[in-house]
């Protein structure tokens, strides 16, 4: 489960951090100004972390009982693109494949992003980046948005680990890990690049969570520790995506590319401390559900009403 993620990105959502400058990027500040018609445009494109419909509800978890029965009431689908719509004051852009029923949407920006994908093709029979950026491609060819649409409007990419867990499942090295990082990134910054050829003025670029410290590599700990090993992969990951962000503001002459540090906001509450004013909880590296049986999960699904909330799952 993602929970934990929430109550930090509000804290977190636009701490862009380039090595040389933080940022807090705010409409006003980064240009990110309302198009002809008076609104804002978001761009995304990604993974599950940004996917915001396009995987269909019957396939996507977060759509899915126990997910938000103690906020907002039920299931609701909420990710990081929700997040940074309503941080800068923009409506959460449609789902691409409902883009010819709803119309009237597209104006205000579309989403790309896929669960389970990743910058090359993964597990997932779905579009990976290159192919969503192709998508936008194809819509500024027939005119559906203009330059002045694009210059005023922000993309925020997001890669989340996919690639990584497809390079695992498809039995790729430890030894040749390293440099498929460094492919994955580079394939990342040509497609920042790409995106800000097509004229779309500000772009940011999620950093990786700290995967190490998901369920399925702290439960040999009995969720006690994550994975360094893991984490350390990660980390050079997020050091050189930073550098080729530096490169990229540096090779345009700009501040167009930006950092959102999701994985600080990880970080804040898997080292939760009496200064952090966040929900708690008793064990940050413990998944919210545990098979308890063959057959049924036990979730612990938060508080509500002052009260722990504890759900038996059929499997």
């Amino acid at each position: 489960m993602k929970e934990p993620l929430r109550p930090t990105l509000s804290l977190y959502i636009m701490r862009m951090l380039p090595p040389n400058r933080k940022y807090a990027l705010s409409s006003e500040q980064q240009g990110v100004e309302g198009s002809g018609n008076g609104e804002k445009n978001l761009f995304v494109f990604g993974d599950s972390y940004a996917d915001t419909g396009n995987t269909r509800i019957a396939l996507a978890s977060s759509w899915k009982f126990p997910y938000g029965i103690t906020f907002p009431g039920k299931p609701d689908g909420r990710v990081s693109t929700d997040f940074i719509a309503g941080y800068l004051g923009m409506k959460t852009p449609l789902p691409y494949r409902w883009r010819k029923q709803l119309v009237g949407r597209v104006k205000y920006g579309l989403n790309f992003a896929h669960g389970g994908t990743g910058v090359f093709d993964t597990l997932a029979p779905h579009p990976n980046m290159t192919t969503q950026i192709d998508f936008l491609q194809q819509l500024i060819n027939d005119s559906v948005y203009t330059k002045r649409n694009l210059k005023t409007s922000l993309a925020f990419v997001s890669a989340s680990g996919n690639d990584y867990f497809n390079y695992t499942a498809m039995n790729g090295s430890t030894e040749g890990f390293p440099a498929f990082i460094s492919s994955v990134v580079s394939q990342l910054t040509v497609n920042m690049r790409r995106i800000h050829g097509l004229g779309v003025g500000k772009i940011t670029v999620g950093s990786l969570p700290p995967l190490g410290c998901l369920p399925e590599n702290t439960a040999l700990s009995s969720f006690q520790r994550c994975n360094q090993a893991q984490n350390a992969l990660v980390n050079l990951h997020n050091r050189q995506l930073f550098q080729a962000v530096t490169n990229l503001n540096n090779q345009t002459n700009s501040t167009s590319f930006f950092i959102l540090d999701i994985h600080d906001a990880f970080w804040t509450v898997l080292n939760q401390t009496q200064a952090h004013k966040g929900p708690q909880f008793e064990n940050p590296l413990q998944p919210c559900c545990v098979g308890v049986s063959a057959a049924f999960s036990l979730c612990k699904c938060g508080r509500k009403w002052g009260k722990q909330v504890h759900v038996l799952l059929k499997s």
